[in-house]
Protein backbone atom coordinates (compact mmCIF):
# COMPACT_ATOMS: atom_id res chain seq x y z
CA UNK A 1 0.00 0.00 0.00
CA UNK A 2 1.36 3.43 -0.95
CA UNK A 3 2.28 5.70 1.94
CA UNK A 4 -0.13 8.55 2.53
CA UNK A 5 1.19 11.87 1.29
CA UNK A 6 2.21 14.35 4.00
CA UNK A 7 -0.16 17.32 4.14
CA UNK A 8 1.23 20.74 5.02
CA UNK A 9 -0.25 24.21 5.32
CA UNK A 10 0.89 27.81 5.74
CA UNK A 11 0.27 29.71 8.96
CA UNK A 12 -2.19 32.55 8.60
CA UNK A 13 -0.83 36.09 8.84
CA UNK A 14 -1.57 36.52 12.56
CA UNK A 15 -0.34 33.03 13.47
CA UNK A 16 3.16 33.84 12.19
CA UNK A 17 3.79 35.86 15.36
CA UNK A 18 2.88 33.30 18.02
CA UNK A 19 5.61 30.65 17.55
CA UNK A 20 8.24 33.40 17.72
CA UNK A 21 7.17 34.96 21.02
CA UNK A 22 5.75 31.93 22.89
CA UNK A 23 7.56 30.74 26.01
CA UNK A 24 6.81 29.35 29.48
CA UNK A 25 5.67 32.72 30.89
CA UNK A 26 4.01 34.07 27.72
CA UNK A 27 2.28 30.96 26.43
CA UNK A 28 -0.21 32.45 23.93
CA UNK A 29 -2.67 29.77 25.06
CA UNK A 30 -6.33 30.58 25.60
CA UNK A 31 -8.97 28.46 27.32
CA UNK A 32 -12.66 27.91 26.62
CA UNK A 33 -14.54 25.73 29.11
CA UNK A 34 -17.94 24.06 29.21
CA UNK A 35 -19.63 23.34 32.53
CA UNK A 36 -21.89 20.29 32.36
CA UNK A 37 -24.58 19.09 34.73
CA UNK A 38 -22.74 15.94 35.87
CA UNK A 39 -19.19 14.79 36.63
CA UNK A 40 -17.03 14.23 33.55
CA UNK A 41 -16.23 10.66 32.53
CA UNK A 42 -12.65 10.81 31.24
CA UNK A 43 -12.88 7.65 29.12
CA UNK A 44 -15.96 8.88 27.30
CA UNK A 45 -14.35 12.30 26.81
CA UNK A 46 -11.30 10.62 25.29
CA UNK A 47 -13.52 8.63 22.93
CA UNK A 48 -15.35 11.81 21.92
CA UNK A 49 -12.08 13.59 21.16
CA UNK A 50 -10.84 10.68 19.05
CA UNK A 51 -14.09 10.78 17.08
CA UNK A 52 -14.21 14.50 16.23
CA UNK A 53 -10.52 15.27 15.69
CA UNK A 54 -10.29 13.74 12.18
CA UNK A 55 -12.95 16.21 11.02
CA UNK A 56 -10.90 19.26 12.07
CA UNK A 57 -7.78 19.59 9.94
CA UNK A 58 -6.80 22.79 11.76
CA UNK A 59 -6.47 20.93 15.06
CA UNK A 60 -4.64 17.95 13.53
CA UNK A 61 -1.55 19.98 12.67
CA UNK A 62 1.92 20.11 14.17
CA UNK A 63 4.28 23.09 13.95
CA UNK A 64 7.44 22.90 11.87
CA UNK A 65 10.28 25.38 11.33
CA UNK A 66 11.28 25.83 7.69
CA UNK A 67 14.14 27.82 6.22
CA UNK A 68 12.08 30.99 5.78
CA UNK A 69 8.81 30.49 7.73
CA UNK A 70 7.13 28.25 10.26
CA UNK A 71 4.56 25.94 8.69
CA UNK A 72 1.96 23.33 9.68
CA UNK A 73 2.26 19.65 8.90
CA UNK A 74 -0.35 16.92 9.28
CA UNK A 75 0.18 15.25 12.68
CA UNK A 76 -0.13 11.49 12.46
CA UNK A 77 0.66 10.76 16.07
CA UNK A 78 -1.94 9.39 18.48
CA UNK A 79 -4.70 11.68 19.65
CA UNK A 80 -3.51 13.54 22.78
CA UNK A 81 -4.59 12.00 26.08
CA UNK A 82 -7.41 13.68 27.98
CA UNK A 83 -6.17 14.36 31.52
CA UNK A 84 -7.60 15.70 34.74
CA UNK A 85 -6.55 19.31 35.19
CA UNK A 86 -3.43 19.58 37.34
CA UNK A 87 -1.81 22.87 36.27
CA UNK A 88 -2.90 26.48 36.28
CA UNK A 89 -4.98 27.60 33.26
CA UNK A 90 -3.19 28.61 30.08
CA UNK A 91 0.03 26.69 30.79
CA UNK A 92 2.62 26.35 28.04
CA UNK A 93 1.84 23.52 25.61
CA UNK A 94 5.01 21.51 25.13
CA UNK A 95 4.91 19.66 21.83
CA UNK A 96 7.10 16.89 23.20
CA UNK A 97 4.63 16.17 26.01
CA UNK A 98 1.51 16.43 23.84
CA UNK A 99 2.30 14.23 20.81
CA UNK A 100 3.16 17.49 18.99
CA UNK A 101 -0.47 18.67 19.06
CA UNK A 102 -1.01 22.35 19.79
CA UNK A 103 -4.11 21.99 21.93
CA UNK A 104 -5.05 20.07 25.06
CA UNK A 105 -8.31 18.81 26.53
CA UNK A 106 -8.57 18.50 30.31
CA UNK A 107 -11.42 18.10 32.76
CA UNK A 108 -12.13 18.90 36.38
CA UNK A 109 -15.33 17.91 38.16
CA UNK A 110 -18.15 18.82 35.76
CA UNK A 111 -15.97 21.02 33.54
CA UNK A 112 -14.38 20.31 30.15
CA UNK A 113 -11.47 22.58 29.24
CA UNK A 114 -10.15 23.21 25.75
CA UNK A 115 -6.81 25.04 25.69
CA UNK A 116 -5.46 26.16 22.32
CA UNK A 117 -2.15 27.60 21.15
CA UNK A 118 -3.24 30.74 19.31
CA UNK A 119 -1.30 29.88 16.15
CA UNK A 120 -3.99 27.27 15.38
CA UNK A 121 -7.11 29.38 15.53
CA UNK A 122 -8.84 32.18 17.44
CA UNK A 123 -11.82 31.95 19.79
CA UNK A 124 -14.25 31.45 16.89
CA UNK A 125 -12.55 28.19 15.90
CA UNK A 126 -12.08 27.16 19.52
CA UNK A 127 -15.79 27.49 20.27
CA UNK A 128 -16.77 25.40 17.24
CA UNK A 129 -14.36 22.62 18.22
CA UNK A 130 -15.46 22.59 21.87
CA UNK A 131 -19.15 22.52 20.99
CA UNK A 132 -18.66 19.49 18.76
CA UNK A 133 -16.63 17.79 21.49
CA UNK A 134 -19.46 18.40 23.97
CA UNK A 135 -22.10 17.13 21.53
CA UNK A 136 -20.24 13.90 20.87
CA UNK A 137 -19.46 13.41 24.57
CA UNK A 138 -23.14 13.77 25.47
CA UNK A 139 -24.23 11.36 22.72
CA UNK A 140 -21.82 8.77 24.10
CA UNK A 141 -22.83 9.46 27.70
CA UNK A 142 -26.59 9.39 27.11
CA UNK A 143 -27.17 7.13 24.06
CA UNK A 144 -30.73 6.28 25.13
CA UNK A 145 -31.73 9.97 24.97
CA UNK A 146 -29.42 11.35 22.29
CA UNK A 147 -28.73 8.30 20.16
CA UNK A 148 -31.19 9.42 17.51
CA UNK A 149 -28.90 12.36 16.71
CA UNK A 150 -26.94 11.77 13.51
CA UNK A 151 -23.50 10.56 14.62
CA UNK A 152 -21.31 13.10 12.88
CA UNK A 153 -20.35 16.72 13.35
CA UNK A 154 -23.03 19.37 12.91
CA UNK A 155 -24.11 20.12 9.35
CA UNK A 156 -23.74 23.89 9.88
CA UNK A 157 -20.06 23.69 10.89
CA UNK A 158 -17.68 25.40 8.47
CA UNK A 159 -14.28 23.74 8.11
CA UNK A 160 -12.84 26.39 5.80
CA UNK A 161 -9.03 26.76 6.03
CA UNK A 162 -8.53 29.85 3.88
CA UNK A 163 -6.19 32.61 5.00
CA UNK A 164 -8.77 35.38 5.03
CA UNK A 165 -6.08 37.98 5.67
CA UNK A 166 -4.47 37.21 2.31
CA UNK A 167 -7.81 36.90 0.53
CA UNK A 168 -8.95 40.34 1.70
CA UNK A 169 -5.61 42.09 1.34
CA UNK A 170 -5.59 45.40 -0.51
CA UNK A 171 -2.35 47.12 -1.34
CA UNK A 172 -1.79 49.91 1.21
CA UNK A 173 -1.74 53.53 0.18
CA UNK A 174 1.11 55.97 0.63
CA UNK A 175 0.22 56.64 4.26
CA UNK A 176 0.81 53.17 5.69
CA UNK A 177 -0.54 52.19 9.08
CA UNK A 178 2.06 51.39 11.72
CA UNK A 179 2.05 49.40 14.93
CA UNK A 180 1.36 51.39 18.05
CA UNK A 181 4.56 52.10 19.95
CA UNK A 182 3.52 54.77 22.45
CA UNK A 183 3.81 53.34 25.95
CA UNK A 184 0.55 52.84 27.85
CA UNK A 185 -0.08 52.49 31.58
CA UNK A 186 1.44 49.19 32.75
CA UNK A 187 -0.21 47.60 35.79
CA UNK A 188 2.48 46.43 38.19
CA UNK A 189 2.53 44.92 41.67
CA UNK A 190 3.40 41.84 43.66
CA UNK A 191 2.95 38.73 41.55
CA UNK A 192 2.26 35.08 42.29
CA UNK A 193 5.14 32.63 42.11
CA UNK A 194 5.58 29.30 40.30
CA UNK A 195 3.47 30.18 37.24
CA UNK A 196 0.34 30.59 39.39
CA UNK A 197 -2.60 32.44 37.83
CA UNK A 198 -5.51 33.92 39.73
CA UNK A 199 -8.95 33.43 38.17
CA UNK A 200 -12.12 35.35 39.05
CA UNK A 201 -15.41 34.64 37.28
CA UNK A 202 -18.29 37.09 37.51
CA UNK A 203 -21.69 35.87 36.30
CA UNK A 204 -24.56 38.28 35.62
CA UNK A 205 -27.97 38.15 33.88
CA UNK A 206 -27.83 39.45 30.32
CA UNK A 207 -31.29 41.03 30.49
CA UNK A 208 -30.33 43.23 33.46
CA UNK A 209 -27.08 44.17 31.76
CA UNK A 210 -28.95 45.14 28.60
CA UNK A 211 -31.22 47.44 30.61
CA UNK A 212 -28.23 49.37 31.92
CA UNK A 213 -26.61 49.51 28.49
CA UNK A 214 -29.86 50.83 27.04
CA UNK A 215 -29.83 53.58 29.66
CA UNK A 216 -26.36 54.66 28.53
CA UNK A 217 -27.18 54.01 24.83
CA UNK A 218 -24.17 51.73 24.34
CA UNK A 219 -23.50 48.10 23.46
CA UNK A 220 -22.63 45.52 26.11
CA UNK A 221 -19.06 45.32 24.83
CA UNK A 222 -18.54 49.09 25.05
CA UNK A 223 -20.06 49.21 28.52
CA UNK A 224 -17.91 46.38 29.91
CA UNK A 225 -14.78 47.84 28.33
CA UNK A 226 -15.52 51.24 29.85
CA UNK A 227 -16.16 49.75 33.30
CA UNK A 228 -12.84 47.91 33.05
CA UNK A 229 -10.92 51.05 32.01
CA UNK A 230 -12.68 53.06 34.73
CA UNK A 231 -11.74 50.43 37.33
CA UNK A 232 -8.07 50.66 36.33
CA UNK A 233 -8.29 54.45 36.52
CA UNK A 234 -9.90 54.41 39.96
CA UNK A 235 -7.78 51.71 41.59
CA UNK A 236 -4.40 51.84 39.85
CA UNK A 237 -4.08 55.53 38.96
CA UNK A 238 -6.07 56.50 42.07
CA UNK A 239 -8.22 58.86 39.99
CA UNK A 240 -5.12 60.90 39.09
CA UNK A 241 -3.89 62.43 35.84
CA UNK A 242 -1.42 60.49 33.70
CA UNK A 243 0.88 61.20 30.79
CA UNK A 244 0.28 57.64 29.64
CA UNK A 245 -3.07 56.33 28.44
CA UNK A 246 -4.97 53.40 29.82
CA UNK A 247 -5.23 51.34 26.65
CA UNK A 248 -7.43 48.24 26.55
CA UNK A 249 -6.94 45.98 23.54
CA UNK A 250 -10.24 44.73 22.12
CA UNK A 251 -9.99 41.84 19.60
CA UNK A 252 -12.49 42.19 16.76
CA UNK A 253 -13.80 39.17 14.84
CA UNK A 254 -13.28 40.14 11.20
CA UNK A 255 -15.50 37.43 9.70
CA UNK A 256 -18.68 39.54 9.62
CA UNK A 257 -16.80 42.39 7.89
CA UNK A 258 -15.59 40.16 5.05
CA UNK A 259 -18.18 37.35 4.90
CA UNK A 260 -15.59 34.80 6.02
CA UNK A 261 -16.11 31.46 7.74
CA UNK A 262 -12.47 30.45 8.07
CA UNK A 263 -11.39 28.25 10.96
CA UNK A 264 -8.00 29.95 10.95
CA UNK A 265 -7.31 33.15 12.88
CA UNK A 266 -9.17 36.14 11.50
CA UNK A 267 -9.30 39.02 13.95
CA UNK A 268 -7.82 42.46 14.50
CA UNK A 269 -7.10 44.31 17.71
CA UNK A 270 -8.29 47.86 18.28
CA UNK A 271 -7.66 49.80 21.48
CA UNK A 272 -10.02 51.60 23.83
CA UNK A 273 -7.90 54.52 25.00
CA UNK A 274 -8.42 56.84 27.94
CA UNK A 275 -5.76 59.41 28.85
CA UNK A 276 -6.75 61.15 32.12
CA UNK A 277 -5.65 64.77 31.72
CA UNK A 278 -7.03 65.85 35.07
CA UNK A 279 -8.26 64.23 38.28
CA UNK A 280 -11.52 62.63 39.30
CA UNK A 281 -13.27 61.73 36.05
CA UNK A 282 -16.80 60.44 36.47
CA UNK A 283 -17.76 57.08 34.99
CA UNK A 284 -20.00 58.70 32.38
CA UNK A 285 -17.04 60.74 31.14
CA UNK A 286 -14.82 57.67 30.85
CA UNK A 287 -17.62 55.80 29.07
CA UNK A 288 -17.99 58.60 26.51
CA UNK A 289 -14.24 58.73 25.81
CA UNK A 290 -13.95 54.95 25.49
CA UNK A 291 -16.94 54.72 23.14
CA UNK A 292 -15.59 57.50 20.93
CA UNK A 293 -12.22 55.75 20.79
CA UNK A 294 -13.79 52.43 19.76
CA UNK A 295 -16.21 54.00 17.25
CA UNK A 296 -13.34 55.77 15.53
CA UNK A 297 -11.58 52.45 14.91
CA UNK A 298 -14.52 50.10 14.35
CA UNK A 299 -14.86 50.79 10.64
CA UNK A 300 -14.38 48.67 7.54
CA UNK A 301 -11.79 51.17 6.31
CA UNK A 302 -9.71 50.77 9.46
CA UNK A 303 -9.91 46.99 9.26
CA UNK A 304 -8.73 47.21 5.64
CA UNK A 305 -5.77 49.30 6.81
CA UNK A 306 -4.86 46.83 9.58
CA UNK A 307 -4.96 43.89 7.17
CA UNK A 308 -3.01 45.84 4.56
CA UNK A 309 -0.20 46.73 6.94
CA UNK A 310 0.15 43.25 8.44
CA UNK A 311 -0.04 41.34 5.17
CA UNK A 312 2.20 43.73 3.23
CA UNK A 313 5.10 42.79 5.50
CA UNK A 314 4.47 39.09 4.84
CA UNK A 315 4.27 39.63 1.07
CA UNK A 316 7.37 41.80 0.82
CA UNK A 317 9.74 39.81 -1.41
CA UNK A 318 12.83 41.14 0.34
CA UNK A 319 11.50 39.99 3.71
CA UNK A 320 10.27 36.63 2.43
CA UNK A 321 13.75 35.39 1.51
CA UNK A 322 15.34 36.33 4.84
CA UNK A 323 16.18 33.17 6.87
CA UNK A 324 13.81 32.28 9.69
CA UNK A 325 16.30 32.82 12.53
CA UNK A 326 16.86 36.41 11.39
CA UNK A 327 13.10 36.96 10.99
CA UNK A 328 12.58 35.66 14.52
CA UNK A 329 15.06 38.14 15.93
CA UNK A 330 13.43 41.04 14.07
CA UNK A 331 9.87 39.98 14.97
CA UNK A 332 10.79 39.76 18.66
CA UNK A 333 12.27 43.26 18.53
CA UNK A 334 9.17 44.71 16.88
CA UNK A 335 6.83 42.86 19.24
CA UNK A 336 8.76 43.96 22.32
CA UNK A 337 8.65 47.57 21.16
CA UNK A 338 4.88 47.48 20.59
CA UNK A 339 3.84 45.15 23.44
CA UNK A 340 3.74 47.94 26.03
CA UNK A 341 1.27 49.98 23.99
CA UNK A 342 -1.68 48.19 25.65
CA UNK A 343 -2.42 48.08 29.37
CA UNK A 344 -4.66 45.04 29.16
CA UNK A 345 -7.01 43.10 26.89
CA UNK A 346 -10.74 42.41 27.01
CA UNK A 347 -12.06 39.88 24.52
CA UNK A 348 -15.67 38.86 24.00
CA UNK A 349 -16.22 35.52 22.27
CA UNK A 350 -19.93 36.25 22.13
CA UNK A 351 -23.05 34.24 22.84
CA UNK A 352 -22.57 30.46 22.68
CA UNK A 353 -25.65 28.65 21.49
CA UNK A 354 -26.13 24.95 22.25
CA UNK A 355 -28.62 22.98 20.18
CA UNK A 356 -31.53 21.07 21.56
CA UNK A 357 -31.59 18.39 22.92
CA UNK A 358 -28.12 19.00 24.42
CA UNK A 359 -28.96 22.24 26.22
CA UNK A 360 -30.29 20.64 29.39
CA UNK A 361 -26.91 18.98 30.02
CA UNK A 362 -24.83 22.17 29.66
CA UNK A 363 -24.85 24.74 32.46
CA UNK A 364 -22.38 27.35 31.25
CA UNK A 365 -19.31 28.46 29.34
CA UNK A 366 -16.39 30.74 30.08
CA UNK A 367 -13.22 31.87 28.34
CA UNK A 368 -9.80 32.79 29.73
CA UNK A 369 -6.69 34.50 28.37
CA UNK A 370 -3.07 33.86 29.34
CA UNK A 371 -0.69 36.69 30.14
CA UNK A 372 1.51 38.52 27.63
CA UNK A 373 4.41 40.93 27.87
CA UNK A 374 3.35 44.08 29.70
CA UNK A 375 -0.14 42.76 30.47
CA UNK A 376 -0.43 41.20 33.93
CA UNK A 377 -4.23 41.12 33.99
CA UNK A 378 -6.72 40.32 31.22
CA UNK A 379 -10.44 39.70 30.83
CA UNK A 380 -12.55 37.44 28.63
CA UNK A 381 -16.32 37.48 28.16
CA UNK A 382 -18.78 34.82 27.04
CA UNK A 383 -22.54 34.39 27.24
CA UNK A 384 -24.76 31.35 27.43
CA UNK A 385 -28.44 30.80 28.24
CA UNK A 386 -29.06 34.35 29.41
CA UNK A 387 -25.96 34.59 31.64
CA UNK A 388 -22.86 36.62 30.80
CA UNK A 389 -19.59 35.53 32.41
CA UNK A 390 -16.55 37.77 32.55
CA UNK A 391 -13.35 36.04 33.63
CA UNK A 392 -10.34 37.95 34.92
CA UNK A 393 -7.01 36.14 34.75
CA UNK A 394 -4.11 37.76 36.56
CA UNK A 395 -0.67 37.08 38.00
CA UNK A 396 -1.05 40.02 40.40
CA UNK A 397 -1.88 39.35 44.04
CA UNK A 398 -3.90 42.57 44.35
CA UNK A 399 -7.55 42.29 43.25
CA UNK A 400 -8.60 45.93 43.69
CA UNK A 401 -9.29 46.39 39.95
CA UNK A 402 -11.53 43.32 39.77
CA UNK A 403 -13.37 44.38 42.94
CA UNK A 404 -13.95 47.88 41.57
CA UNK A 405 -15.23 46.39 38.31
CA UNK A 406 -17.87 44.30 40.04
CA UNK A 407 -18.77 47.09 42.48
CA UNK A 408 -19.43 49.38 39.51
CA UNK A 409 -21.62 46.72 37.88
CA UNK A 410 -23.63 45.99 41.02
CA UNK A 411 -24.10 49.70 41.75
CA UNK A 412 -26.31 49.74 38.63
CA UNK A 413 -28.57 47.07 40.13
CA UNK A 414 -27.07 44.17 38.19
CA UNK A 415 -26.66 41.09 40.44
CA UNK A 416 -23.27 39.37 40.13
CA UNK A 417 -22.17 35.95 41.37
CA UNK A 418 -18.44 35.50 41.98
CA UNK A 419 -16.30 32.34 41.71
CA UNK A 420 -12.51 32.04 41.97
CA UNK A 421 -9.94 29.29 41.60
CA UNK A 422 -9.07 29.71 45.28
CA UNK A 423 -5.60 31.19 44.85
CA UNK A 424 -6.58 34.48 46.48
CA UNK A 425 -7.63 32.65 49.63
Amino acid sequence: MAEKKVVWDKLDNTALLFPVIANQSMTNVYRISAQLSEEIDSEILQEALEFILPYFDIFRMRLRAGLFWYYFEDNRKKVPVVREEHTYPGAYISKNENNHFMFRVTYYGRRINLEVFHALTDGFGGVIFLKELVYKYLRLKYPEKLGNEKDMISSDVFLDKEDSYIKNYKKPGKERKKYKSEKAVIIKGDTFSNDEVGIIHGMMPVDKLKEVCKKYKVTINKYLTAVYVYSIYKEYLRKGASDEAISCGVPVNLRPFYDSHTMKNFFAIISAEFRPEFEDYKFEEVLSIVCESLDRQMTKENMDDIIAYNVSNEMNMMLRVIPLFIKNFAIKRVYSASSHSNTTTLTNIGNIDIREPYREYVEGFYAMLSMSEGQNIKAAVSSYNGVLTITFSSILENTAIQKRFFQTITSEGIPVSILTNGIYE
